[in-house]
């Protein structure tokens, strides 16, 4: 069954050509058809091109086709191109001609539009949550462990005293940064595109004021050419959204990859979380991170394939746009997994204690005792030069008990105000 059958047979090469993965990425967006079906239908019974008890049928329908999507029992069989023309055809089974009223007043355009923005808004608040969750960890492990020193670096060079709690609390207070962009594409895609038919409005007296309260919309999108052009920016701002947490979450998992090892030894992991080596039975990989590292660089790279997609489109629907499905839909699963298993992952690392009392790190202290040199009076670019020569000459010895100075300041790590500006991204 096609929306657009006219009774004339298309070849089935074109049918599975076109159709290509589209019933199973629909399965995702099912639900939201459904409830943009009833929406719909409400707003058809108050103007009234169906009755008020037509209405009661048709949602008792479509309460049925979301319970069966709920439990899983809902199928896309290859009969029926797509989620649309299934659930129309199961309301048309159990309702006869009433089944066949819910499609007035708009295209598969506006379904396809309205449905996918549900889902992007549900799925873009879903990440806001686990976001909060990830970090709320970090803050309490950057809390946990502020004390305990770990050297910071500048080009892979030793550079200056850091503390896990830095660390820690650095990838906290970047997500909040990711959250804008999450919240950015949550403002683009919160608008009702329902009423825009094909793009080009529709005849009848529909009221699109009520659908997008119904649907719980901050607005609509007013011109219909525009709310069909939204398709595609709605996907392409969600993949940005993606692609800023992708890049924090693929920074950590970079990190701690390089701590894990025997090189660096400043974190590791208990056994359960770390995988082995076919031939080398000392092995503890750092596979979870691995995959979360390349998971993370291919989700970066969606909003360059989604552009690419739309680059040379004019307005109106093509049906290039479709391809859009399967490149977001799996790209939202795969960084809500990785956001899941880095969480999962960082409840048991295991940071070394005394990691800087090693004397391959008594250089980054330097910058401690140059202060102090200033502070007594000396110039900044004396007691610069001064620390030169004396560490050339191997004349320097580190003071590692400065707790004024800048290796106290690294325990300041201002949990409290980070945690306010995270509540104040989340409204």
């Amino acid at each position: 069954m096609k929306l657009w059958d006219k009774g004339l047979a298309t070849d089935q090469k074109i049918d599975q050509f076109t159709v290509g993965n589209d019933r199973e990425l629909d399965m995702q967006l099912a639900a939201y058809d459904v409830i943009a079906s009833r929406a719909h239908a409400r707003m058809l019974s108050t103007i009234g091109l169906i009755t008020e008890s037509e209405f009661e049928e048709l949602n008792g329908g479509l309460n049925e086709i979301a319970k069966s999507i709920e439990d899983g029992s809902f199928t896309i069989e290859d009969d029926f191109e797509d989620m649309h023309s299934k659930i129309e055809y199961v309301l048309t089974e159990k309702l006869g001609d009433t089944g066949k009223k819910i499609h007035a007043a708009r295209s598969r355009n506006d379904q396809v539009l309205v449905a996918s923005q549900l889902y992007l808004k549900a799925e873009l608040s879903a990440i806001k949550t686990e976001i909060k969750e990830l970090f709320d960890l970090l803050i309490q492990l950057a809390d946990q462990f502020k004390e305990d020193l770990m050297p910071g670096y500048t080009h892979l060079q030793v550079a200056m005293p850091s503390s896990f709690g830095l660390w820690f609390s650095a990838y906290g207070e970047s997500l909040i940064d990711d959250i804008h962009f999450v919240n950015a594409a949550l403002k683009v895609c919160d608008q009702n595109p329902l009423g825009s038919a094909a793009g080009y409005g529709s005849s009848f007296p529909i009221d699109r004021a009520m659908t997008t309260e119904e649907l719980a919309f901050e607005t609509l999108k007013y011109n219909v050419v525009a709310a069909q052009m939204g398709r595609g920016k709605t996907e392409k701002s969600t993949a940005f959204a993606l692609s800023s947490v992708a890049g924090t979450l693929g920074k950590m998992a970079m990190d701690i990859c390089l701590y894990m090892g025997q090189d660096f030894n400043f974190i590791s992991f208990p056994d359960e979380l770390t995988t082995g080596s076919s031939i080398m039975p000392h092995k503890k990989n750092p596979d979870v991170f691995e995959l979360i590292r390349g998971k993370c660089n291919k989700l970066q790279a969606v909003p360059n394939q989604l552009t690419m997609m739309l680059v040379n489109l004019p307005s109106g629907y093509h049906r290039d746009l479709q391809l859009l499905k399967e490149i977001i839909v799996p790209s939202i699963q795969e960084l809500r997994s990785c956001i899941e298993m880095m969480r999962f992952s960082l409840k048991d690392i295991q940071p070394r204690k005394n990691i800087t009392d090693d004397a391959k790190y008594d250089y980054m202290f330097s910058v401690d005792t140059l202060n102090e040199l200033v502070k007594s009076g000396m110039p900044f670019r004396d007691a610069y030069k001064k620390m030169g020569m004396d560490i050339e000459k191997g004349n320097y010895d580190p003071k590692r008990d400065l707790n004024h100075t800048h290796i106290g300041s690294i325990g300041q790590l201002c949990l409290e105000e980070i945690k306010a500006k995270m509540d104040k991204a989340l409204v």
